[in-house]
């Protein structure tokens, strides 16, 4: 039988997935592997739910948002009294796999670590996150693009706000780290920031618009979505396999705009550009980054490096250990947090 290699999704889809995915299958061919991709990530793996990935599945993706695979937020560990955990270790045996190319952010490599470390499947990472969170790894493709989506949506607000003489907040992704609002930020010359690494300074923020909106006639703040405002109780929210809470009462954008509007008197709408920053095609970074982790991961598994995640440090793109991938979140540093506040005047 000729040797196999499986591709899997988890977790949050972005763009760069599928240059990923394509970038490994093409690479796996040179050492003579065929490929099969489990659908709906993890879950696809407890099921045994499968599709061939040829070459010409994955030549013409390279340009496609989201992924083929489809994905999900199982965790098989979590499900682990209803076996899916031996369901999973089952299905890998019986499809005869030399590996498993886990691509995904912290929760879905957490898991393929702990594939590779309890049960000693060979598995080797790929890092996927918009958040830009994991620490091993300068970059994880899907960050520049939804960054650069939401640079967009950011300026479209500015233009409509100054018009109206108004204050605007956009609300963007980030649960732990607020890496795309901070870069938003930046990068679209807001007024002020509101990250998950530290409880918003309401008194602090709202005399700044005031002086950022009497001499523009508009001022724009760029919030991450899990931002704590202090004062508030918003109760016990649902989670998912991995703990994480759904974010379903957030309403960020929506707290803030009024919270705003009663501090500062100044009239104030506010924006959530969601899953739009997920869609649509891929940067260039995205693409080129993502297609160099795809083919890192099919050149790990040739070497039988497993137990290691493709990592992008300089502009090298290197092995490091799943457990040292999955180990800490990269958040917001307080050095970035200065830089961002030189440019609140």
């Amino acid at each position: 039988m000729k040797k196999r290699i499986g591709i899997l999704t988890g977790g949050g889809d972005c763009p760069g997935l599928n240059p990923a995915i394509r970038g490994c299958v093409m690479r796996a061919q040179d050492f003579g592997y065929e490929c099969v991709g489990f659908i709906e990530g993890w879950k696809g793996l407890v099921t045994g739910a499968t599709m061939p990935l040829k070459l010409t599945d994955v030549e013409s993706i390279i340009n496609r948002g989201g992924t083929v695979l489809g994905t999900s937020r199982t965790n098989p560990f979590k499900k682990e009294k209803e076996g899916a955990v031996k369901d999973s270790v089952k299905n890998f045996k019986k499809l005869g796999l030399e590996a498993l190319v886990a691509m995904g952010g912290e929760d879905t490599l957490g898991v393929a670590a702990q594939f590779y470390k309890e049960y000693k499947l060979p598995m080797v990472g790929v890092p996927k996150t918009m958040d830009n969170d994991l620490s091993a790894t300068d970059f994880t493709f899907g960050f520049d693009t939804a960054t650069t989506v939401a640079v967009d949506a950011a300026e479209r607000l500015k233009d409509t706000g100054r018009s109206h003489r108004r204050i605007m907040v956009l609300e963007v992704m980030g649960r732990h780290a607020g890496w795309v609002a901070l870069y938003t930020a930046i990068a679209a010359a807001a007024d002020w920031v509101c990250l998950p690494e530290e409880p918003v300074d309401v008194k602090g923020m709202c005399a700044h618009l005031k002086v950022a909106h009497a001499r523009n006639k508009v001022a724009l703040v760029v919030a991450s979505e899990a931002v704590t405002i202090p004062g508030e109780d918003l109760g016990k929210e649902e989670l998912d396999d991995f703990g994480h809470m759904l974010l379903k009462k957030r309403g960020v954008a929506e707290r803030l705009s009024a919270l705003i509007e009663k501090e500062t008197k100044i009239e104030c709408r506010s924006a959530v550009i969601g899953h739009i920053q997920r869609g649509g095609a891929p940067t260039l970074f995205d693409r080129i980054l993502g297609t160099r982790a795809g083919v890192k991961a099919a050149e790990l598994v040739q070497a039988k490096k497993f137990g290691n995640m493709v990592a992008l440090r300089g502009n090298e793109v290197v092995p490091v250990s799943l457990k040292e991938a999955t180990a800490k979140l990269k958040v917001v540093s307080k050095d970035w947090i200065r830089f961002a506040h030189i440019f609140f005047k």
